[in-house]
């Protein structure tokens, strides 16, 4: 009969293995997730190009990809391209595609629902700005109404489909794209 001898460094190298264990086996995709294109982390973000989007950058340009959950930003002079993870709208109806561009900004920003949000959620009211505020800190209004790019305090919505059809970046991401990103910026949401 073989004897087992336990040692203090095995047992710490066993139970370290065994902590991590669930983590690694939650961030395998199952073959279901391959097939119906689900995204689940920040190593899904793929590369863009910007001129496989617009003629020319113009003041600058920023491409929110709704799939990989990814906005994707190039100054003016194409020196600076930079890429932050996102919240995108819940639902397919309530997703807007096709070509926009920033026509505001506003450092803390009040939200107002839409006549559309109140119908789903009757408790919803004016929110001036502030901790509570779903904007977050900073927010870019877009051409279309009722379309923004904006922060948000509630981080765990970031890589998620959380949104009534803005696109939500972390707080501290949002403030650097705020300062980088003109008025004027053309957008794409994809």
């Amino acid at each position: 009969m073989a004897e087992h001898k336990f040692s203090r460094r095995g047992l710490i190298v066993g139970a370290g293995a065994f902590a991590f264990a669930p983590a690694i086996l939650r961030a395998q995709s199952t073959e279901s997730d391959e097939v119906l294109g689900v995204r689940r982390n920040a190593t899904s973000f793929t590369s863009q190009k910007w001129q496989d989007h617009f003629e020319t950058l113009g003041k600058a340009a920023i491409v929110a990809d709704t799939t990989s959950r990814a906005l994707h930003f190039w100054s003016g002079d194409g020196q600076t391209y930079n890429i932050y993870p996102t919240s995108v709208p819940r639902t397919d109806e309530l997703t807007k595609r096709g070509y926009t561009k920033i026509v505001r900004k506003r450092v803390g920003p009040d939200w107002t629902p839409t006549q559309s949000m109140v119908e789903r959620d009757p408790t919803l009211k004016y929110m001036p700005p502030g901790p509570d505020n779903p904007l977050g800190t900073h927010a870019m209004y877009l051409s279309w109404p009722a379309y923004l790019i904006h922060g948000t305090h509630d981080t765990r919505k970031i890589g998620r489909q959380s949104s009534d059809g803005c696109i939500g970046l972390y707080n501290r991401m949002v403030e650097s794209l705020y300062q980088i990103a003109p008025i004027g910026t053309q957008v794409r949401i994809i």
